[in-house]
């Protein structure tokens, strides 16, 4: 799981895309500009490929304010997907 007190990456998304992973969960958050208005992007994807080599189709996006409660809205909706798609994130820990 993600701990909001300590995930404090807000400040580096708003200048460069921030990536990790999750035992078997990678992750990304960006800056993202939709119409006028600017938002933080969350992609979630299976390992073992990076963003670029995984096709579309396996990853899954949400789209949060970009402030401090957006981040915590985003880590909330991360650890969810974490959670509930154990299955997906195990099986891909096991074939690696």
């Amino acid at each position: 799981m993600i701990d909001k007190e300590t995930f404090q990456v807000l400040n580096y998304v708003k200048k460069e895309e921030y990536a990790g992973s999750m035992e078997g969960m990678r992750y990304m958050l960006r800056k993202k500009t939709e119409g006028e208005q600017t938002v933080l992007e969350v992609i979630l994807w299976p390992e073992p490929f990076g963003y670029g080599k995984t096709p579309e189709q396996k990853k899954q996006r949400a789209v949060f304010p970009l402030n401090a409660e957006g981040l915590g809205q985003a880590v909330d909706w991360m650890n969810v997907q974490y959670e509930t798609q154990g299955e997906l994130w195990k099986i891909v820990r096991r074939s690696v």
